[in-house]
């Protein structure tokens, strides 16, 4: 069964999102670094990197992963604002090799009105510029598939394949899916048959071998709407069956799965929502 989880607070402290994970029983956890609204940040203290490695070592057989910031921009035709993305980027990767996190999840980002060919290629440049500087570093790079929404890169298969087929390393990125951005982007797989059309699409024109990380959330939007709005696993326009199929594809049964949906301080919705997807994978 794949390993069912959450995106979690650090709030307070890294090593607190452990605490979190575990009050609603997840077995993979995703955090920010650091605050994901500023751009500048003081490196990790010592005593803050000891104090997750602690709360991890309890936690042996969980995998954790990073998301990376919401500011940045690889993709950006602005020089300033390419140039801070990319050193942003660069010290999230230094964060992520001292907490030893294998994956870190990254938006495409935004062409900006110059075209997807241009934002593809300012993206994978800009990219492979962070990858070289942190040349010592085994955490790999997982692009997210996006709703295609305005300006966004990654709302279509070629488009992800063409930063893997671009990059000079290559093998330092693969691909987190989003079900909520996929269906959105007009990836329908709430059948077995669309399911297995969706993934045979995906696996021609990347390969399933490079997809390492899910994001488990319905859409509050219809089938390609390219509006990213995330719900309740069940209660929206993706329903049951779509997860149902993508939980027990024996492809992914060591993956993590991580639910980014809404809640409150409490956590109560990812209990029940972990519990929902439970319900449905076939024992």
């Amino acid at each position: 069964m794949p390993f069912l989880g959450a995106h979690e607070s650090v709030s307070g402290g890294l090593y607190l999102a452990f605490q979190r994970i575990e009050q609603v029983g997840g077995e993979s956890l995703q955090i920010f670094t650091r605050n994901q609204r500023q751009w500048r940040h003081k490196p990790l203290a010592d005593e803050e990197i000891e104090d997750f490695r602690q709360a991890r070592a309890r936690h042996p057989e969980m995998i954790v992963v990073s998301h990376g910031s919401y500011l940045i921009n690889l993709a950006a035709g602005d020089r300033e604002l390419r140039r801070k993305s990319i050193d942003a980027f660069v010290e999230e990767l230094q964060r992520c090799r001292q907490l030893e996190l294998p994956y870190v999840v990254l938006h495409p980002g935004s062409h900006g009105g110059d075209g997807v060919e241009t934002g593809l290629a300012r993206f994978v440049d800009a990219l492979d510029e962070a990858l070289a500087a942190t040349a010592g570093s085994s955490t790999m790079v997982l692009v997210e598939t996006t709703a295609g929404q305005g300006t966004g890169l990654g709302g279509t298969f070629e488009e992800l394949a063409a930063i893997r087929e671009q990059s000079a390393n290559s093998g330092r990125i693969g691909i987190c899916f989003d079900t909520c951005h996929a269906f959105a982007a007009g990836y329908d797989f709430r059948d077995e048959s669309s399911y297995r059309t969706m993934m045979d699409e995906f696996d021609r024109l990347v390969g399933v071998q490079h997809l390492h990380l899910f994001h488990l959330n319905d859409s509050k939007k219809p089938l390609g709407s390219r509006v990213d709005r995330h719900e309740h696993i069940g209660a929206g326009h993706i329903g049951r069956e779509g997860f149902r199929l993508l939980l027990n594809d024996p492809r992914f049964a060591a993956h993590a799965m991580l639910l980014e949906t809404p809640k409150d301080e409490d956590l109560r919705e990812d209990i029940d929502n972990l519990a929902t997807l439970r319900s449905l994978f076939h024992r």
